[in-house]
Formats: C-alpha cells, sequence, structure tokens
C-alpha cells in the first residue's frame, strides 16, 4: 500500500494495492500490523459503520467533544469527496481542511485522527460509505459545525446538498 501525509497534521491518505482482473478484484482493507508500521495507526478500532446514501447527500461535519473518535474511512460504491477539518487546539493545522475524492474504484482510505470534524458528500447516483472508529458514538457527547461554515471554507462539489435537519442547524464553528 502507498501512504501519503496530507497538508493536515495526522491525517494519512492511503492508498491499498489492489489485486484483480476479468473475474473483479480483491483488496485488503485492514491489516493491524502493516497500518501501525506503515500509516502509524496504533489506536485500536472498537466499532465498524456502514451509510448507505443517494446522490447529493452531504453529512456533516461531525465530532465528539470528549470521546473523539478516530476514522478509517472509504467507499466501496459509488464516489464520496471526504473532509477532514483540525478543530484540535494546538495542533500546527488548527482551523484547516483537507477533501480528498474516495471511490469504489481506487479503494482509498483515509484517517482521520480523534479531535477532528468529518463530513463527506456523495458523488455518485449512490454511495456505500464504510468507517471503522476508535470509540463508541456517544449522542449526547456529539458535536456538529456548519457544513459551510465560511471561517473554515471547505469547498464541497456539491452545490445545494441534501442535509439532515441536525447538519441544517448546526452551529458555526466557534474556535
Amino acid at each position: 500500500m502507498d501512504v501519503e501525509r496530507t497538508p493536515l497534521e495526522g491525517v494519512v491518505l492511503i492508498k491499498p494495492k489492489i489485486w484483480g482482473d476479468e473475474r473483479g478484484y480483491f483488496v485488503e482493507t485492514w491489516q493491524q500490523e502493516r497500518y501501525a508500521r506503515e500509516a502509524g495507526i496504533t489506536l485500536p478500532f472498537v466499532q465498524d459503520n456502514h451509510s448507505m446514501s443517494r446522490y447529493g447527500i452531504l453529512r456533516g461535519l461531525h465530532f465528539q467533544k470528549t470521546r473523539p473518535q478516530g476514522k478509517l474511512v472509504y467507499v466501496s460504491l459509488g464516489s464520496v469527496f471526504d473532509v477532514a477539518v483540525d478543530i484540535r487546539k494546538g495542533s500546527p493545522t488548527y482551523g484547516q481542511w483537507y477533501g480528498v475524492e474516495l471511490t469504489a474504484k481506487n479503494q482509498w482510505q483515509l484517517w482521520v485522527p480523534p479531535g477532528m470534524a468529518h463530513g463527506f458528500a456523495v458523488t455518485s447516483d449512490i454511495a456505500h460509505f464504510h468507517y471503522k472508529v476508535t470509540d463508541v458514538y456517544c449522542p449526547q457527547d456529539e458535536g456538529s459545525i456548519r457544513w459551510n461554515d465560511p471561517a473554515i471554507g471547505v469547498r464541497w462539489p456539491v452545490a445545494e446538498p441534501l442535509l439532515s435537519e441536525k447538519d441544517k442547524n448546526a452551529p458555526f464553528w466557534q474556535p
């Protein structure tokens, strides 16, 4: 696998090796020793999640306040524009964002370390989005930031996204 450091401190783009032929393909999506050695991911994963969304859906920007989750994310069907926002006070990249297109074809993964806000917008007809997390989801601990907050300035590829009520009403960032 190829591992690329991104402009955000601790965020890593992983490009797994894909073995394929006319019958299909095989890709290893997690191997503890290799990911620790090559990507520096050493936190234990405690939960796997799978969401399905249709074109134009935007989910985020979400985070947990006192029990931050690290997330290893990828797409198994379709494509998304995936975004991490560094909201870790004291981080050298505090307030910055990084976005990348994750697709079923490229099989790329993004490691979003604990303490970051995260979101994605679906850019295909339908997308299956997977994420391994380092802590369980706690609804009472959840925080969110408005998806189009001008203080952050994410350049989403979907002009008029479909949002949940929670995401429509998310507060602007308070650095």
